[in-house]
């Protein structure tokens, strides 16, 4: 049986303690990225893509939020050659994905049409925190912590880590997968 893969991904991005500071706009500086197989319930592979900032700086903010520093997104790739890396070396194109929430699709969207770099995802695209809330009956969608508290699973790594983020989600998918309660992806 051929595995059904999905990549289940996370973004950190440029942020500050209120507004960004004059001509600056808030950017991808790390792409967390989990691939799960549906069919085996098993987290198969775990990335980590730093990006350079290139129309902002990492605050102190940021820093302490994500624990990203300036010089260590310095290293990373441009925001094209990210997206390139994510379609050539994880399917992105092709393979289903899911996020928690809309922010990392909207985020991309918007980062991708301002740079007028090609998106690198398919369509197929599950908000992972609504499907839990649907699953549990929940009123209020909650936060990725709060979902896995509900779910009894551990939080693994730092939150905010776009890397750890991305692997904690993919719990929560595998999660939802074994009750049978992951939805089938969805064309955006």
């Amino acid at each position: 049986m051929e595995p059904a893969l999905l990549n289940v991904v996370d973004v950190e991005a440029t942020c500050w303690d209120g507004q960004p500071p004059p001509g600056q706009v808030s950017e991808i500086i790390e792409i967390g990225l989990t691939v799960v197989d549906l069919s085996s319930l098993q987290r198969v592979g775990r990335h980590r893509i730093l990006v350079r900032p290139r129309r902002s700086t990492v605050s102190a903010f940021c820093t302490e939020l994500t624990g990203l520093t300036a010089s260590e997104v310095a290293t990373g790739l441009s925001f094209a050659e990210a997206c390139r890396l994510l379609a050539a070396e994880h399917r992105a194109g092709r393979r289903p994905w899911a996020s928690w929430g809309d922010y990392d699709r909207l985020q991309f969207t918007r980062q991708c049409r301002a740079t007028g770099t090609a998106y690198p995802f398919g369509r197929h695209h599950t908000n992972a925190k609504a499907a839990f809330t649907e699953a549990h009956a929940l009123r209020k969608r909650p936060g990725m912590a709060r979902a896995l508290e509900l779910a009894g699973l551990p939080l693994e790594g730092r939150h905010h880590s776009g890397a750890d983020d991305a692997w904690n989600i993919a719990a929560l998918v595998l999660s939802l997968a074994g009750a049978g309660d992951w939805p089938p992806p969805q064309a955006r």
